[in-house]
C-alpha cells in the first residue's frame, strides 16, 4: 500500500468494534478532516444497514456512503426474496465483493460490519482491497494504535454488551485524547437480539462521563 493511500484511509478517524457474547457494539469519533482542517465535527460514522446490522466508516466519505447504500439495497432484496434477514457473513462477503470489484479505481474506506442474525453475533473487517476478518474486537482509523492499547487489554471472551460499551467508549476517548484526527464526541451503537440501537447522549453518560 502506497503512503498517500495509507493516509487517506488512516487519517482523521478511529472506530471500534467489539463482539460480545449477547451482541456487537460499534462505537466512533464524530469527526471529519481534511488534511488538518476539520471539514465537519458532527459527523455519522456508524450507519444502520438493516435491523440487525450496522457498520463503521473509516476514510472517504462519499466512497464509504455508497457502500452503505450497496449493501443497504441488498439487505432489502434479501428480506423481500427470502422472507428474512441476510446474514452477518453475507454482508462481509458483499462488501468484499463490492471493494474487489472496483480495485482499478479503489474505494478509499475501510469497514466495519456488525450485527445479530440466527447464528448470534458476529463482526468482520473489510479493507480496500476487499480482505475479510473475522473479529472478537478490532479498531480502524488514525487512532487505532492507542485504542488497541486498551483493547488488547480490557478484552475478554465473556464480555457482556454492558461491559463492551464501557470498554469501546472508553477506547475512543482515548483516542481522541491522543490523536490530532479524531475527536468531536463519540456515537455508539449495539446489535444484538432486539436488533440495531443508536444509544442517545443520555444513554452514553450512563455509561462513561464523555
Amino acid at each position: 500500500m502506497s503512503n498517500n493511500v495509507e493516509e487517506k484511509i488512516l487519517h482523521g478517524t478511529t472506530t471500534v468494534g467489539i463482539k460480545a457474547k449477547d451482541g456487537v457494539v460499534l462505537c466512533a469519533d464524530m469527526r471529519a478532516s481534511a488534511g488538518y482542517f476539520i471539514a465537519n465535527n458532527n459527523t455519522m460514522k456508524i450507519q444502520k444497514i438493516d435491523a440487525h446490522a450496522g457498520l463503521t466508516l473509516a476514510g472517504g466519505v462519499a466512497d464509504a456512503q455508497n457502500i452503505v447504500d450497496i449493501l443497504r439495497y441488498h439487505s432489502n432484496l434479501h428480506r423481500v426474496e427470502k422472507q428474512g434477514p441476510i446474514s452477518i457473513h453475507s454482508l462481509a462477503r458483499l462488501c468484499s465483493l463490492i471493494f474487489h470489484q472496483n480495485r482499478g479505481y479503489p474505494f478509499m474506506a475501510d469497514i466495519l460490519v456488525g450485527g445479530y442474525d440466527a447464528n448470534g453475533p458476529a463482526l468482520f473487517n473489510i479493507d480496500m482491497f476487499g480482505s475479510v476478518e473475522q473479529k472478537s474486537y478490532v479498531t480502524t482509523g488514525s487512532g487505532s494504535p492507542v485504542a488497541y492499547g486498551l483493547l488488547e487489554e480490557e478484552y475478554r471472551s465473556d464480555l457482556t454488551v454492558e461491559e463492551a460499551k464501557k470498554i469501546a467508549l472508553r477506547a475512543v476517548k482515548a483516542a481522541i485524547v491522543r490523536n490530532i484526527g479524531t475527536g468531536d464526541g463519540i456515537n455508539i451503537a449495539v446489535m444484538d437480539k432486539d436488533g440495531f440501537r443508536l444509544l442517545t447522549e443520555e444513554q452514553k453518560k450512563a455509561v462513561i462521563e464523555l
